[in-house]
């Protein structure tokens, strides 16, 4: 005998489950199996539609909203700590412009490029809008439930690669109630290989997983990411493990005032 969870119910489920990925983050979920078979009632075109539709409608959401960004990278030599990076930054949104102010920020022991911090601070805002849609290929894989959530599965990956663009390339997991996504697990793309002066210069990004958690009962805002990889340097391999976590989040003074003052319908 099964017993369907309230959807409320299966929100708390969830976020219970992020809570202790905060604390453990080795952690994971509880994935049942791979259902190949199609959604029922909606096509997976017709999934693609609304989700992206959704995303950007979140896009929007989030930029409403202030929040604290807690990041740690480590590189790693088997399980001995060889460099770190830390950082603590209250990130707010500007007219549409990301502001981050740092809190905390000890001297990193790691070198950190400008592409290594870029795909750290951007790959937790990963979405597939509307906008980005002629991007990439988007390919329905299945269903899936995630502990008491029932979620539509994708793989998804670049059309093309675009000089100076970033893009994401693996696998999203969709909420069926929603329609957006509840978490992505994959790599920033491309890795950056450059020849100068006869010596090869190389970027190379771990593979990561990113969770989404419901907040203000409406929108599905990434609260934790972590990457455990390994990456093959021409000269070197190096294990990487990052975590990023995302708190406090809480809608601008301005953004409530106005929601307060517009008319209801």
């Amino acid at each position: 005998m099964s017993v369907q969870l309230p959807l409320k119910a299966q929100r708390a489920s969830l976020a219970l489950l992020l809570a202790l990925l905060w604390l453990h983050p080795r952690s994971r979920a509880q994935e049942g199996e791979l259902d190949k078979s199609p959604p029922k009632g909606v096509t997976p075109e017709q999934v693609i539609q609304r989700f992206s539709a959704k995303e950007k409608e979140w896009k929007k959401a989030r930029e409403q909203y202030t929040f604290r960004q807690t990041i740690r990278a480590q590189a790693l030599d088997g399980e001995s700590e060889i460099g770190e990076y830390r950082q603590v930054a209250d990130i707010s949104y500007q007219n549409g412009k990301r502001v981050k102010q740092v809190v905390f920020s000890p001297q990193a022991s790691t070198p950190m490029s400008k592409e290594d911090l870029d795909d750290l601070e951007t790959r937790s805002s990963f979405t597939i809008s509307q906008d980005e849609l002629p991007e990439y290929d988007v390919l329905y894989i299945g269903q899936q439930k995630m502990d008491e959530l029932h979620c539509y599965v994708f793989d998804v990956a670049p059309k093309r690669i675009e000089p100076g663009k970033r893009y994401f390339k693996g696998r999203i997991w969709l909420d069926d109630q929603d329609f957006q996504i509840v978490k992505n697990s994959g790599k920033s793309e491309p890795d950056i290989k450059i020849m100068k002066k006869k010596r090869l210069e190389e970027n190379l990004f771990p593979r990561f997983t990113t969770w989404r958690e419901l907040i203000d009962g409406k929108y599905w805002f990434p609260t934790f990411s972590s990457a455990d990889d390994t990456l093959h340097f021409n000269r070197s391999d190096v294990r990487i493990k990052q975590t990023l976590k995302f708190t406090n989040y809480h809608r601008t003074p301005a953004t409530t005032q106005a929601q307060e003052k517009s008319p209801k319908p």
